[in-house]
């Protein structure tokens, strides 16, 4: 069967290249006459996967010296547990931006187990735009700022981070890390789950600062404190190997096409291309994001009305795209475009989406 564009919003698209080689080296890996899929995590094999991804993570962000990049399980909603209970003595609290769901998962999340404070949010509007700089009141000394970089489900994106000083920031970036360069020292700590455009599901990599591994409470579970993890590189447990070594190959993959810079360049110009389909359509689109929180990540509208986005996603499957259907709790339509998705497929929906409005309009 002939591939198809694939703008699922996670688990996502791959790089095609990604997909062969891992295909080429799935029943013997580099002559160990097993796969990745069956070999332990203490072999030397893997131990070289395990260590050269977190390498190229460390490169390709231009991560400082002084963090740790962990590979762990249970996805962002586990780290939406165990970000506070790692960091969070009961007599402090953190402060949380709410800008869609998975912020304010994240929030509901810290407040069973410690004291939250909202600081900002644009629930009020729908979450059509990331907070202004005015807009966000930090508490008097919060142990962290916690913030969702990009919202899958409402289309928007943080274009610039808030500058807090000293105020450490933690940050939830599943669905943009390495889409675009970033300055990994304005924050304590990044989480992701790799399913956008680090990897396939199934691993979550962390990078947190080593001094906030010093004060880890031995009181919680064992499986929660990243200071075990850091102690034992990422192999305290059995780790999802072959999703780590995937990552591996997807780092490598960015590297060869040019690094972060390039990512960013190429994801600038897909998401032109959808939105300005959207602004030159004379109100037939409407965006859901604000022209200056919009993500370069999802892209999210709506039609004139929600027979005309059936069609719309019907009639778009059977010209091969895939996963354009908007999140059940907004409807609408969302394209979902991270780096693995290509200049072509945007193209493709761009296209796509003039001529259904030609006949549909």
């Amino acid at each position: 069967m002939e591939r198809i564009y694939n703008f699922n919003p996670g688990p996502a698209a791959l790089p095609l290249a990604v997909l062969e080689e891992a295909q080429s080296e799935l029943l013997n890996y580099k002559g160990t006459g097993i796969s990745v899929l069956e070999s332990s995590h203490r072999a030397k094999e893997y131990e070289a996967i395990n260590s050269g991804a977190e390498a190229l993570i460390k490169e390709l962000l231009d991560v400082p010296a002084n963090y740790r990049v962990l590979f762990l399980q249970g996805g962002a909603n586990t780290q939406f547990a165990a970000v506070p209970m790692n960091l969070v003595s009961p007599d402090r609290y953190a402060d949380y931006i709410l800008t869609g769901v998975w912020a304010q998962k994240a929030y509901d999340e810290a407040s069973k187990f410690v004291k939250t404070n909202i600081i900002a949010s644009t629930k009020e509007e729908n979450y059509t735009r990331i907070p202004r700089a005015e807009e966000i009141k930090v508490s008097e000394n919060p142990v962290y700022v916690h913030l969702c970089s990009n919202n899958t489900i409402y289309g928007t994106q943080w274009q610039s981070f808030p500058e807090l000083g000293k105020i450490p920031i933690v940050a939830d970036m599943s669905s943009d890390i390495m889409s675009r360069r970033i300055d990994v020292s304005k924050f304590s700590l990044i989480y992701a789950g790799a399913q956008k455009n680090l990897g396939p599901s199934g691993v979550t990599v962390v990078i947190i600062r080593d001094d906030l591994l010093e004060n880890i409470p031995t009181t919680i579970p064992t499986m929660f404190r990243y200071d075990i993890h850091a102690k034992n590189d990422s192999l305290f447990n059995t780790p999802p190997c072959f999703a780590v070594y995937m990552v591996n190959l997807m780092m490598n993959w960015i590297k060869n096409n040019g690094g972060l810079a390039a990512m960013e360049k190429t994801n600038n110009e897909k998401a032109k291309l959808i939105y300005d389909a959207i602004d030159n359509s004379g109100g037939y689109y409407k965006g859901h994001a604000l022209k200056a929180s919009r993500s370069k990540m999802n892209i999210t509208f709506r039609l004139p009305n929600e027979d005309l986005e059936k069609n719309f996603v019907a009639e778009a499957l059977k010209q091969g795209m895939l996963g354009l259907k908007g999140h059940r709790s907004v409807g609408g339509i969302r394209a979902s475009i991270y780096n693995a998705t290509t200049i072509e497929a945007c193209k493709s929906v761009a296209d796509f989406m003039k001529a259904f409005q030609s006949k549909n309009g």
